[in-house]
């Protein structure tokens, strides 16, 4: 089999050679970022609601899985008889918020892609200024708040922040955007945590040890077998090699691979090209269940969906946890 688009794209020696002196330009842009960062941090107000506020977040830009984090906790909590839901923010969703999102009602377009798919397991709302949604969600009658990302935004109280880390690739090359994945310093983001998520084989990061906070094991399953016959794989989420590599560890026939940036919309031509792809290899096309929401309605059929879910290896451990906010929470 020949080498997927996935892996042969973009690899020109050139633009590898240049990379040293690019994070050499962006350095100061680096530093500045995290200037106005701290002095978020320093200056805001946190607001705080009657409910428990659970923070899933993570340190780098995307990637680590926070959305299925996010939704197998949501349904621990429901599970114990408490009215759970997620807030997010609504990336790339033309509704402020806040609002509680309705899958036969509102689009990605509305919405954002990561809260429709959370709404198609339970309950989940959009808010972009957070303590705002949390208000609504606290007066709607919701009895937990489940952050979906928000560890570096401090409008909102957090009564239990928990750090999502991809054991296969922590960091990055450890500098702060724009010159690396990095939303601020391990070391501070863990400092302001409360626990540590890793998920996916891998060594527990230095900097999640000196932190000395618990660290939770969790992976990402197949909620299902691969299906049959050959597939072209298409994704645009944090980590492209990510689905790509469940793909093939649940049995995919996996002729051709195409990674596209986080949220990407799909375009007419870029749903051409795939198209085109699948037809050259015989193949069906396969992606995510966060790309899924974001084809046209009218393509949505065509497309297959490779759905996952967070596992914890120690779920008790979680609960342990979580245990004191179930107790204020309960009604």
């Amino acid at each position: 089999m020949k080498a997927p688009y996935f892996w042969s794209a973009g690899l020109d020696p050139s633009a590898r050679d240049s990379a040293p002196m690019l994070r050499a330009l962006l350095t100061p842009v680096s530093w500045l970022y995290l200037w106005g960062f701290r002095r978020k941090l320093a200056r805001a107000v946190p607001e705080r609601v009657s409910v428990p506020v659970i923070c899933i977040g993570n340190v780098t830009a995307g990637g680590t899985g926070k959305t299925p984090v996010a939704e197998a906790i949501r349904a621990r909590i429901t599970a114990r008889g408490v009215r759970a839901a997620t807030l997010s923010r609504g990336h790339g969703g033309r509704e402020p918020g806040p609002l509680k999102v309705d899958t036969a009602r509102h689009t990605f377009h509305d919405v954002g892609d990561e809260p429709l798919l959370l709404a198609a397991t339970g309950e989940a709302w959009i808010g972009r200024d957070r303590a705002q949604g949390a208000r609504a969600m606290e007066a709607a009658g919701v009895g937990a708040v489940l952050m979906d990302d928000g560890h570096q935004n401090p409008s909102l109280a957090k009564d239990f922040t928990f750090v999502v880390i991809d054991a296969a690739a922590p960091f990055g090359n450890g500098h702060v955007l724009p010159k690396g994945p990095l939303r601020e310093p391990a070391a501070s983001g863990l400092a302001r945590a409360d626990a540590v998520i890793l998920m996916g084989d891998g060594p527990v990061p230095a900097a999640a040890l000196q932190s000395g906070k618990p660290v939770l094991r969790a992976r990402l399953e197949a909620t299902g077998p691969a299906p049959a016959g050959p597939l072209v794989a298409f994704a645009g989420i944090g980590r492209p090699e990510k689905f790509l590599n469940s793909l093939k560890a649940a049995g995919g026939d996996i002729r051709d691979a195409v990674p596209y940036a986080d949220h990407h919309p799909y375009t007419a031509g870029d749903l051409n090209f795939l198209r085109n792809l699948a037809k050259r290899d015989g193949a069906r096309l396969i992606t995510t269940s966060k790309d899924h929401v974001r084809l046209p309605p009218d393509i949505q059929p065509d497309v297959l969906v490779f759905p996952v879910k967070a596992v914890f290896e120690d779920a008790a451990a979680l609960d342990a946890l979580l245990a004191p906010l179930f107790k204020r929470a309960e009604p």
